[in-house]
């Protein structure tokens, strides 16, 4: 776990990270940490919205309505957050030989599929979107789409198939692309992968409550707009003699209880960059996301 200190180059644009923090499954990550201090449960959440923020949870095992999915072992140990994809439905077809793992990635902005399930994917979803193919300067993705602000573009919807008939929705699996005049386009934000296993970033985790259960080894998702509600209640899971403090000892005499820290997108400066810098710029917002929260596969 470290903090963002000395920021140069692009960072100086509003889009430095505050610093990593370790989430993974190794006994040195904060999670770990917590949960054998006795503080929490050994699980916690990430939740992040439109507006590009987010919440973290430590503790929270989501709602029992959620949906989930078992966590697979690498060489035999639980040395990183891996699922098994069944499949992948572009509309209303599901593909056919199109199962994979994935790696879950919050510290990845985008997402990647192995080569194979990838061509399929992106294939199928070019043969149902209703624009002009086109390219993007500076954009790292092939299949992108002319389009506008007085357009409706048929995009179509992405699901992921899961073991027990569980699915996850893929709220919105394009990247918009912006020019001088407003909206002048948008690509699938999808690449493939170097290896056989995948990563579902960040782009597809978006509106939704993120549950990393450790404790039962599985992954759970729900819908969420990161309101604030009380979704985990603090308590003494093990018995330790360091109870976390309650809602009144969490109170300054005198003035308001401390509301949690929420990560926000750092204010931009003025740029008279020109139109095609500014869309680069536009990009790394999302390819180094304000607060990252790395998922390191050895902590």
């Amino acid at each position: 776990m470290g903090c963002g200190m000395t920021q140069s180059g692009g960072y100086l644009d509003g889009i430095a990270p505050d610093g990593l923090m370790g989430l993974g499954p190794g006994k040195i990550s904060v999670p770990s940490f917590l949960a054998k201090a006795g503080f929490i449960q050994d699980s916690f959440s990430l939740c992040f919205d439109e507006e590009d923020s987010g919440k973290i949870y430590f503790g929270d095992q989501g709602p029992h309505a959620q949906q989930s999915t078992p966590f697979l072992t690498s060489n035999g140990n639980y040395t990183t957050y891996i699922v098994g994809v069944d499949g992948c439905c572009i509309g209303g077809s599901c593909l056919k030989q199109t199962r994979f793992k994935a790696l879950i990635d919050s510290g990845t902005s985008f997402t990647f599929l192995p080569e194979d399930v990838y061509e399929k994917t992106a294939n199928e979803f070019h043969r149902q979107v209703n624009s002009t193919i086109s390219t993007f300067e500076g954009y790292p993705w092939k299949y992108c789409y002319k389009s506008s602000s007085q357009d409706s573009p048929k995009i179509p919807s992405m699901k992921l198939l899961f073991a027990m008939n569980n699915s996850f929705m893929i709220h919105n699996p394009v990247f918009m692309v912006y020019g001088i005049q407003g909206l002048t386009g948008f690509c699938l934000a999808v690449q493939p992968a170097d290896g056989d296993i995948g990563i579902i970033g960040l782009n597809f985790m978006t509106g939704y409550r993120m549950v990393f259960d450790r404790e039962n080894l599985n992954l759970g998702w729900s819908r969420s707009k990161c309101e604030d509600e009380i979704i985990w209640a603090p308590g003494n899971p093990s018995g330790s003699a360091n109870p976390l403090p309650t809602n009144q000892e969490q109170r300054i005499p005198g003035q308001h209880a401390v509301s949690p820290a929420v990560a926000g997108r750092a204010p931009l400066r003025p740029s008279a960059a020109p139109p095609s810098t500014r869309r680069a710029s536009h990009l790394m917002q999302w390819l180094l996301p304000l607060l990252v929260l790395f998922v390191s596969p050895t902590l």
